[in-house]
């Protein structure tokens, strides 16, 4: 039996997904897995096309040896991912990402990682042992509930910039049903502009009405890429590639800085600790082309990224995440150089969060990132080691005594990794 992407992921989708996934684990092809990984998956517990259970399914049929979940704000996922990795028979790992203030260190000011703000940084907690997980989302839960607050304060800004060309969204009717809130979900801005563009196309149309619209009416730029996709009739990612041009374009025009649910860095670095997560800042790098299309050209942290990393190590930070495809190779050159020069954890993952998205990253198959492979199934083993006992973590005073140089330990984990994945099978 083959079915089609879209109707794999309605039935993946559907309530009764894990039994659909059982059923296509039984009945569909299996793929190949060869070595490509990615630990930084969205789902629709922050905003994706795919629930947990059709992100593992979409990433093992793209190959994958493992996957990451990794959603903002929300470890509501969890469960129900971890169910589905273990159906499919693949490596699996847990994480949430979230922003944090910089405002009471020398960065204050700067603009970090985060294309909206100033002083705000983008930061991952990896690895997460499975026990912890309801420490993980009691400590967030207010942070969501904060971060609503300003939600409808953005889509009074919305409805202030939009109604006089008829468009208009509504928090409770519009946004929160695009949301797990509910189920400890997060409410993002991308959810907002998600709302938006929906509305968008149902009011002002799609194809040329649509650019005409934009360029015209509103007179705002529009990439040839994003112009393009909107301007084909048989597009079936029109309101991704509209949502895409609203985070490059719009949301300056209504984003409202965010202010206290965003908690201090030190704060989630404490949570991370007392879990026995892995923390991780998400290097980011001056954009030129947004791979993505929702970011616009923009300078971010590599003027001051010497001094960032060295500030990042002394804060406490266990690693750094970056994306091979979205950098050029100086830029992940020098900021892989300074993750050896302070001894910091290298992890890789490509954010998914569209359809658009390949779940593969092509360029991390260049040999010269083979240790990102490593590193994601030492980052496994870490949590599931750290699961069963804290001090048998990646770095536990316990594993750093046993493996004292960090490339040594990660060496160590990672053959750790693929016999626990390999004993499973």
């Amino acid at each position: 039996m083959a079915i089609t992407r879209e109707e794999a992921l309605k039935l993946l989708n559907a309530p009764d997904r894990l039994e659909n996934l059982s059923r296509l684990v039984r009945e569909e092809a299996l793929p190949a897995q060869g070595k490509d990984v990615n630990n930084h998956i969205h789902t629709i517990y922050s905003f994706s096309p795919y629930s947990p259970t059709a992100a593992v399914w979409f990433a093992y049929q793209a190959g994958l040896c493992t996957c990451g979940l990794m959603d903002h704000d929300s470890i509501g996922g969890a469960e129900e991912f971890l169910a589905a990795v273990r159906m499919v028979k693949m490596g699996g790992t847990i994480g949430v990402e979230c922003r944090v203030s910089f405002e009471n260190t020398p960065f204050a000011g700067r603009r970090i990682n985060n294309p909206d703000q100033d002083s705000i940084a983008y930061v991952a907690l990896h690895g997460i042992p499975h026990n912890r997980t309801a420490e993980v989302d009691a400590f967030f839960a207010p942070y969501r509930e904060k971060r609503n607050v300003r939600n409808r304060r953005m889509v009074e800004a919305v409805n202030g910039l939009m109604s006089k060309y008829g468009v208009t969204i509504d928090f409770d009717k519009d946004v929160l049903p695009l949301s797990q809130y509910d189920k400890g979900g997060s409410v993002t801005e991308r959810h907002l502009s998600s709302a938006l563009a929906y509305r968008m196309l149902d009011v002002i149309g799609s194809g040329e009405k649509l650019v005409s619209f934009i360029k015209d009416t509103m007179q705002l730029p529009l990439s040839a890429k994003i112009e393009g996709y909107l301007l084909n009739p048989d597009n079936p990612h029109a309101m991704y590639d509209l949502l895409g041009w609203i985070k490059s374009t719009l949301i300056s025009r209504f984003y409202i800085n965010a202010t206290d649910e965003c908690p201090d860095v030190r704060d989630v670095l404490a949570l991370s600790e007392r879990v026995g997560a892995i923390s991780a800042y998400a290097y980011l790098g001056d954009v030129g082309d947004s791979v993505t299309g929702d970011k616009r050209a923009q300078k971010f942290e590599d003027d001051y990224l010497d001094e960032l990393v060295k500030y990042l190590k002394w804060l406490g930070f266990r690693a750094i995440t970056y994306m091979p495809s979205r950098n050029t190779r100086e830029q992940l050159n020098r900021v892989r150089g300074l993750c050896e020069q302070y001894g910091l954890f290298q992890i890789s993952g490509e954010d998914i969060n569209s359809p658009r998205q390949s779940f593969v990253c092509e360029a991390q198959r260049d040999p010269a990132f083979s240790n990102l492979y490593d590193a994601t199934w030492a980052l496994i083993a870490h949590e599931w080691r750290s699961t069963e006992d804290p001090a048998k973590g990646l770095f536990s005073d316990e594993s750093v005594a046993a493996w004292p140089k960090l490339e040594e330990r990660v060496k160590a984990f990672s053959q750790f990794g693929q016999e626990y994945y390999n004993g499973r099978q």
